[in-house]
């Protein structure tokens, strides 16, 4: 919980955008997340809910239907929505994903023309990069690009699509010369509705599960050229940058989940006795508590650490990379710990933690693993 007495000096303003994230998460997202991630069902009125409240595209201009905020403040809002559900939170923050492309790399008319209708509409909108057969190695991507007068002819298929199967809009990598590895990608903003688009079926997956997951297939996607983001080439420049962006706001879901995988345990422990006392009593659940309290404020500080870089303009590759990776890896012990202390019951359905080590898993997993993130930083302390 980012409460007062450890507040690192937030405003009142700030304090209460996060207590309005946090109202809405116990109200909205809590109450439902087990309902969701029994059904796997997109939770779409929580959606709608949150977009008239200002909780979705976060980080996008308040000019373009956004919210306004810089990543430290979009931080604060998604590790409480995280708290509630890490499934439902991904969704949200998948919208920033897809548009931050647009919006560190496309002109003022690609702006109004792309985010706006988007930000405005409650639409969501899904970054495309991951394929089949590459997925840490982005550069080696398949997908292509053709020019073809005053259109770009779009081919291949992406994997593992947050929102794709409900998209109204696709950010798009593809290559114009797969041997020129990553100096021939192009990002393209794609309307989900063109010709030749295919949506896959929703993914069956551990964790997260309301959070839709696709494969998309394009087959002779013909994308209107004044779609294109930066010019030729310069698409995987952008989508490390975006990923730059985003690490903070990824590393924060993990921050909320492991933050309510403890709440739950602390609780759970003193209410559940063992040998005639709460099991709390005992050296070795407070040892496990107390390094999850621990873990948890590091990686909070290291993940607003790394938002505020960002929000200053300050290169935050290495810190970005670092807040994701030790997060992640903090949410999978945490939660584990809290299926752990509740023994028997933490592995059944009927309690809250055993969803919540479930969805902590994916932490380590998407954008960018926890192995990919110790590559980044190894080489960016090596430059």
């Amino acid at each position: 919980m980012l409460d007062e007495s450890a507040s690192f000096g937030l405003s009142e303003e700030q304090l209460a955008l996060a207590l309005e994230a946090r109202k809405f998460a116990q109200q909205e997202i809590i109450p439902r997340a087990a309902h969701f991630d029994e059904t796997a069902e997109l939770p779409t009125e929580i959606l709608a809910k949150a977009h008239a409240l200002g909780l979705m595209n976060l980080v996008q201009a308040a000019e373009l239907g956004g919210t306004g905020l810089g990543v430290h403040d979009a931080c604060l809002v998604i590790e409480e929505l995280a708290a509630g559900c890490a499934g439902v939170t991904t969704t949200i923050v998948a919208n920033d994903l897809a548009l931050l492309p647009i919006a560190l790399g496309a002109t003022a008319e690609q702006k109004q023309r792309l985010i706006k209708p988007i930000c405005e509409s409650g639409a969501l909108a899904s970054f495309c990069l991951t394929e089949p057969g590459s997925g840490s190695d982005a550069a080696g991507m398949s997908s292509t690009v053709r020019r073809d007068g005053d259109s770009y002819i779009l081919n291949g298929t992406k994997q593992w699509i947050t929102n794709g199967g409900v998209a109204k809009q696709f950010t798009v990598f593809a290559t114009l010369d797969k041997s020129r590895k990553h100096k021939g990608i192009c990002c393209l903003a794609v309307p989900g509705d063109l010709p030749g688009i295919k949506r896959g079926k929703h993914e069956n997956k551990l964790g997260q599960r309301c959070s839709n997951t696709v494969q998309l297939n394009f087959q002779e996607v013909r994308v209107p050229a004044a779609n294109l983001i930066g010019a030729e080439g310069e698409g995987f420049k952008l989508a490390m940058k975006t990923l730059d962006w985003t690490r903070p706001m990824t590393a924060t879901i993990a921050v909320g989940i492991a933050r309510a995988a403890t709440a739950y345990a602390c609780a759970y422990a003193k209410d559940r006795k063992q040998f005639s006392q709460p099991i709390a009593n005992f050296q070795a659940i407070q040892f496990m508590l107390a390094d999850m309290a621990t873990a948890i404020e590091a990686a909070r500080l290291l993940t607003l650490k790394s938002a505020r870089m960002l929000d200053q303009d300050t290169p935050a590759t290495l810190v970005s990379s670092m807040a994701k990776r030790f997060a992640a890896d903090m949410a999978m012990q945490a939660t584990t710990d809290a299926v752990q202390i509740y023994g028997g019951y933490g592995y059944t359905k009927e309690y809250p933690v055993e969803k919540l080590m479930r969805d902590a898993k994916l932490m380590q997993i998407y954008e960018g693993t926890s192995q990919i993130q110790r590559l980044v930083i190894a080489r960016e302390m090596l430059k």
